[in-house]
């Protein structure tokens, strides 16, 4: 595994923490990483609620990327519930391509961890509606 791919899922890592908020509300279960251009990385986690309130881990990084003035986007890195890793969801994608419309399909995103399996969104988006 690179360096670079460790840093993300020990920030990924560091922020996992399930728990219930309220009776409505759960978060924690799923987090991610992002690391930007510029090279840093911001981490963000899942908030389910009993309604469409909620925001997947990978939007929430990416947030939080968006809050402090950056907007492309380098890699993506989500720790899923059963401890593995994956691909983002259907919002999540939509959310990186219209960001970055021109260069979206440059971002890589780790599938595996353990097998260090990674895809760009070209090959996961290949025909998106942008």
């Amino acid at each position: 595994m690179t360096q670079e791919w460790q840093r993300l899922y020990d920030a990924a890592k560091a922020v996992l923490s399930p728990r219930r908020i309220s009776e409505y509300v759960t978060c924690g279960e799923v987090s991610a990483a992002v690391e930007s251009e510029s090279g840093k990385i911001y981490t963000g986690v899942c908030v389910d609620t009993c309604s469409t309130l909620g925001i997947c881990a990978e939007r929430s990084a990416i947030f939080q990327m968006l809050a402090n003035g950056e907007h492309e986007i380098r890699r993506v890195l989500a720790i899923l519930p059963d401890g593995g890793t994956g691909a983002p969801c259907g919002a999540c994608r939509e959310l990186m391509v219209q960001l970055m419309p021109e260069t979206y399909g440059d971002i890589e995103i780790m599938m595996n961890f353990e097998t260090g399996e990674t895809v760009t969104m070209r090959e996961l988006t290949p025909h998106w509606w942008i």
